[in-house]
Formats: structure tokens, sequence, C-alpha cells
């Protein structure tokens, strides 16, 4: 039974995301639309467990299941949906503990614009980034061995975020870097990075 760790924001995580970004097209190639590095290890000076969320949209997710030995020859094993449906999980494992999460869903998955919403919030509110830091570091103490309680002891807070992240971008009705989203999503998210939201 793996123990939950969170750990000091490391400088690292955005290389493995680059380096394994790369890898990734090469094997998928035109299956992508879009991949990006989600979740607590892309949020800079977020403590977090050492283990790297990657996103990836795909024209069709039924696809995704040929490339399966192209990705196992990278290092990706395969779980299916994993509780999550329409999405294809993957892990990578660095000797015997995890080095990356792969999730893949259909382009205008809503889970798609969650997790990217999610991220880009918390990155622009520092806020709720320590409140959920602090919630995680409680939770890790608390149920070490326990992942399934520390899961569910997140989600009162994740739905939170998420609904302030939507509401959030909803005013900022920008389409600057994530213009691949169709109006199916309800609106096109871009977040210029080179301006500060409130």
């Amino acid at each position: 039974m793996r123990k939950i760790q969170i750990t000091r924001y490391n400088c690292s995580w955005p290389k493995t995301y680059k380096k394994e970004e790369k890898k990734l097209r090469a094997i998928l190639q035109k299956e992508i639309s879009f991949i990006a590095h989600i979740g607590s290890t892309a949020i800079p000076s977020l403590k977090a467990k050492p283990i790297v969320d990657i996103l990836i949209g795909v024209k069709n997710i039924k696809e995704v299941n040929s490339y399966n030995q192209l990705l196992i020859k990278a290092g990706y094993v395969p779980k299916g949906a994993f509780g999550v449906k329409n999405r294809r999980f993957f892990i990578k494992y660095n000797k015997s503990k995890r080095l990356v999460h792969l999730h893949v869903f259909k382009n205008n998955n809503p889970e798609t614009i969650r997790h990217l919403l999610f991220k880009e919030f918390l990155i622009y509110h520092s806020n709720e980034k320590k409140e959920y830091e602090n919630l995680k570091v409680r939770l890790a103490k608390r149920y070490p061995f326990n992942i399934d309680a520390y899961v569910e002891g997140k989600k009162k807070l994740i739905k939170t975020i998420d609904q302030k992240a939507s509401a959030w971008a909803s005013r900022m009705l920008l389409a600057k870097k994530y213009s691949f989203f169709s109006g199916a999503i309800g609106f096109r998210l871009g977040l210029l990075r080179n301006k500060q939201p409130s």
C-alpha cells in the first residue's frame, strides 16, 4: 500500500511534463487536439504529491486503445477508464514510484475544461491555493495510507473551487490560450498570462 506524500513544489515537475509531452506527441500524433500539464504539480509553489498529471484531448476517444502497445513501450500502463466515464487513464512509473498520471478525454469533454480552469484559477488566486494546499497536507497526515479517504476529503473544496473558477472564466471571456474548445462547452476559454485577472 503506497503512502500519500505531499512535498514542496519541485521545479523538476514542469521539466518532466515537457519531456513526456514530446514523447506523447510522437506516439499519438494527429489524434491529439491539445495536451496540457494539469493538477497540483502544474501550479507554481503549491505543495503536491510528486506525480505529474498530464491531460490530453483527442478527436476520437475510441481510437486511444489502438495506441496502447506504443504507450506501453513508452512506460505507460493502461488502466481503462479507471472510474471516470469516457476517460482513458495511464500510469507511468519510475521504478516502483508513480511518475505520471495520464488522463485522456475526447477534446470537448467537460472534464477537460474543468481541469484546465481549476489549474488556472489557483495560479491566479493565492488564498484558494493556500486553502487547497493546507487541506491536502491535513488529509495526508490523517489518512497516510487511505487514498479513498484522502480523495473524498478533497471533494467539497474542489467543487467550491470549480464553481469559483467557472464564474471567473465566464467573466474573463477571453479566447487566446485555449481556443480549441467548441461552443459545446458554453464559451471559448483563453487566459492571458500577461494579464493578472481578478
